[in-house]
């Protein structure tokens, strides 16, 4: 009983470490091409951590950063993978607020870096309904700041 209480710890360390890990390196103006495959693999790292002790929202930000990164990196089909499984999750687990308009964000984002303009569209749509809906203003006024970047 113990152990298991220890490797819970060592898991959500690992995967809270390794989720701010990738934003620091997303952050950066300029990265390394090490630096870019460092942060692949981080935020995979992250998410597989999340799934082994994690609640369905800790999953589904980890499919969301994912997105993000091969966004980032102009990756659009890996980008669309894990938005759609974001965005899949939410909707398993009738989560929504600031998560499912995140997912619909990683979708329209995802669908901008492949050039598909009315899919974009469409999930920017979406994403706005959605960002409507948040009830924390702090995380709506966020959500619509990071929308207006794609």
């Amino acid at each position: 009983m113990e152990n298991d209480e220890l490797v819970r710890k060592f898991h959500k360390k690992f995967a809270i470490d390794l989720f701010n890990y990738v934003w620091s390196l997303m952050d950066k103006e300029i990265r390394s091409k090490e630096e870019d495959l460092e942060m692949i693999h981080a935020a995979h790292a992250s998410r597989y951590h999340w799934g082994r002790i994690g609640s369905p929202i800790e999953i589904i930000r980890g499919e969301w950063q994912i997105s993000r990164v091969y966004s980032v990196l102009k990756m659009g089909e890996s980008a669309l993978f894990h938005a759609s499984q974001s965005l899949t999750l939410c909707q398993k687990n009738r989560i929504g607020d600031f998560d499912i308009a995140f997912a619909y964000e990683a979708l329209a984002r995802a669908y901008s870096v492949l050039g598909k303009e009315d899919e974009k569209n469409k999930y920017i749509s979406l994403a706005r309904s959605a960002g409507d809906k948040i009830l924390d203003e702090e995380n709506k006024k966020y959500f619509f700041e990071e929308l207006k970047t794609i």
